[in-house]
């Protein structure tokens, strides 16, 4: 590394964790120059300021969807601010960054180290982008669809740009067939937008979750001073509807109360039957 590459990632360390510039020439040294070993190498001698940038939280930004031929890239980039999520520098980097996660695959790790326009990586210029705007900014999750095995479709809700917004939604179906009933694929990507489904049907919702639930319900039944015998009858009827709620093709369909997922895809259906074989909803700091 020169002495001027070396000096411009003492620039950046000291910016992200308030820690000297001589502890942060050690923790380079020590890391081979890579800042986000190095902060955790001064986190964990307990001199960094919390990394003080990188300890907030961000919630805020913006998921960014690519398409082509039949593939499809979501992305989810936060920031601690609306304000900078609306940034011109902000806006311009998640662009770019979309166009690599689809070249990427979803792989996170391949983004970070992927060379950007100005021949820098990714994850240096995160640390610059971070070092100008004065916030914490993260890539936070990345998932990318082939075209295999069925047709994709995909949902942007309060786009601020084309395939820029605060909530994508995409799912994979078999069984469309093009110019006949392709128009139920982007219903359904709507739907799961606006329902959160958590997996397909109900066997697919984590265990560890549906556990969760059960004790909660049970714990809400006994307080609530009911006998053991109507108590397990009713949790039984709870986590039931639980699961229905959060699967979905058991959700009531968003445009028709009367019918749940399953019935409208048993509708649309022609030649073959419509299958869901994955979907995916990001919403910007959902979660965090």
């Amino acid at each position: 590394m020169s002495n001027k590459d070396l000096l411009d990632n003492i620039k950046k360390l000291r910016e992200l964790t308030g820690v000297g510039f001589k502890d942060c020439k050690l923790a380079l040294d020590e890391n081979g120059g890579d800042i986000d070993k190095s902060i955790e190498f001064l986190r964990k001698k307990g001199i960094a300021k919390a990394s003080k940038k990188m300890s907030r939280t961000a919630s805020e930004g913006l998921v960014l969807a690519k398409e082509d031929k039949g593939m499809i890239s979501i992305i989810e980039v936060n920031s601690e601010t609306d304000f900078v999520a609306k940034n011109e520098d902000f806006i311009k980097f998640c662009k770019e960054l979309s166009v690599l996660n689809f070249s990427c695959k979803g792989n996170l790790d391949k983004i970070n180290n992927s060379k950007m326009a100005n021949n820098l990586t990714v994850k240096d210029n995160l640390v610059s982008l971070i070092s100008k705007i004065g916030e914490k900014i993260i890539i936070r999750r990345a998932k990318f669809f082939d075209n295999k095995d069925g047709l994709n479709f995909f949902y942007v809700h309060s786009a601020i740009e084309k395939n820029i917004g605060k909530i994508i939604s995409v799912v994979k179906l078999d069984g469309i067939i093009k110019g006949k009933n392709e128009e139920i694929g982007s219903k359904i990507a709507m739907h799961i937008a606006a329902s959160n489904p958590l997996a397909i049907d109900r066997e697919g919702i984590d265990k560890q979750i549906v556990d969760k639930e059960m004790e909660i319900i049970k714990a809400e039944i006994v307080n609530s001073g009911k006998p053991d015998d109507l108590a397990e009858k009713i949790s039984k009827g709870k986590i039931s509807k639980f699961l229905n709620d959060n699967s979905l093709l058991n959700q009531i369909w968003i445009m028709d109360p009367k019918k749940k997922v399953f019935d409208i895809l048993k509708e649309n259906s022609a030649n073959k039957e419509i299958k869901v074989i994955d979907f995916e909803k990001y919403k910007v700091g959902e979660g965090v």
